[in-house]
């Protein structure tokens, strides 16, 4: 029953365009979908996209475990970062574990929106047995995509191509994926974390790729859209858009942005991307410290029908209920309060007034 609802909300999205949607169909589209909200999402039993994908690593049962948590507060879509070289080591394999997962979160009646590249972290992505978290840090051992090397390479852009459209001509018409996601947070130097690894130019860079990979996902004509959110200081008060932050408003079809500030910064943020006049899902929101609380920031988003995706479900080796400055000083015991993150493994909430709140809200028409 679960998969026949979600056959149908897909069927509105069975149009394969290799341009641009129009406004218009991006209202089409959105119309058809319910509220969507759920969280970014990594298996408790990986640090990073590499190992949650890994032949000798991946997790269904964790996977299974996790997504029934997700569920189990009415979540509906998840936001799953992949990565190419898992993908060049064994095309078809890939495949059949990605399968594997929209199987599980299809079960759980849960949709996917799939990110192809990261530039945020380590920008030396490895194969094989990856690094053990480091006691105390956020995201000690998450990973970018593509390499530094081949990023900071044009003539080395095309390399990964093959992925992107391998992927979109696999998946590029199944109802269990949302939306693409092409680029998270393109341009970001890492300045607290690997920042001295990062190419001087890397701005410029990101927008090149960027542009590279928007032309070979369009080629493909998926029947989903396709997105690029929006980070940088679109918070502030005053001033002109990153034209990096306009290049991606400009060219998704569906407009996604982050924002960790409080409700007034998120107003702000929302202020800013709605000039584009299309539909708007958050990719990225919930720093409790920072301020981003789902006490606030989720009704502000349903009333707006706004799409609420956190950073963050269950607890595990991501560590990420411990905060970004950990970098800097890294946590010697749990947080009292946690960064991200709603689970622990057994499933308990770090708050029961904050899952009975999520349910309550995804539950109310």
């Amino acid at each position: 029953m679960v998969l026949t609802g979600m056959l149908l909300v897909g069927a509105a999205s069975a149009a394969a365009r290799d341009r641009q949607w129009t406004p218009e169909e991006a209202w089409d589209w959105y119309r058809a979908q319910p509220w969507l909200t759920g969280a970014n999402f990594v298996p408790e039993s990986a640090i990073n996209q590499i190992e949650m994908w890994q032949a000798d690593t991946f997790d269904p049962a964790t996977i299974d475990r996790d997504l029934g948590y997700a569920a189990g507060v009415g979540f509906n879509c998840m936001r799953v970062f992949l990565h190419d070289l898992v993908w060049e080591v064994d095309p078809e394999a890939y495949y059949a574990r990605i399968d594997t997962y929209l199987d599980i979160a299809s079960r759980h009646g849960i949709r996917t929106m799939f990110v192809f590249f990261d530039a945020v972290w380590d920008p030396h992505p490895k194969l094989g047995t990856q690094k053990a978290p480091t006691p105390g840090v956020h995201n000690s051992g998450w990973v970018q995509g593509p390499h530094t090397e081949v990023l900071s390479d044009e003539s080395r852009h095309a390399s990964v191509k093959p992925y992107v459209q391998g992927i979109l001509k696999r998946y590029g018409q199944d109802p269990r994926v949302l939306m693409w996601d092409l680029y998270n947070e393109p341009g970001n130097t890492n300045g607290n974390s690997y920042g001295r690894l990062e190419p001087e130019n890397k701005h410029a860079l990101c927008r090149i790729f960027l542009e590279r990979v928007f032309a070979w996902a369009r080629e493909t004509a998926p029947g989903q859209p396709l997105t690029a959110g929006a980070w940088m200081g679109l918070a502030r008060t005053g001033g002109d858009l990153d034209p990096l932050d306009a290049y991606m408003l400009e060219q998704s079809d569906i407009v996604t942005f982050h924002t960790y500030d409080n409700l007034e910064g998120a107003k702000r943020a929302v202020a800013r991307v709605k000039a584009a006049g299309r539909p708007m899902i958050c990719t990225e929101y919930m720093a409790r410290t920072a301020g981003s609380r789902f006490e606030e920031i989720m009704p502000y988003f349903k009333a707006e029908n706004i799409g609420a995706i956190h950073w963050g479900l269950v607890s595990g080796k991501s560590q990420t209920i411990y905060p970004w400055e950990s970098w800097q000083k890294p946590f010697d015991s749990e947080p009292e309060v946690w960064f991200h993150d709603v689970f622990r493994p057994d499933g308990t909430p770090f708050s029961a007034e904050e899952a009975a709140l999520i349910r309550s809200l995804n539950a109310t028409p």
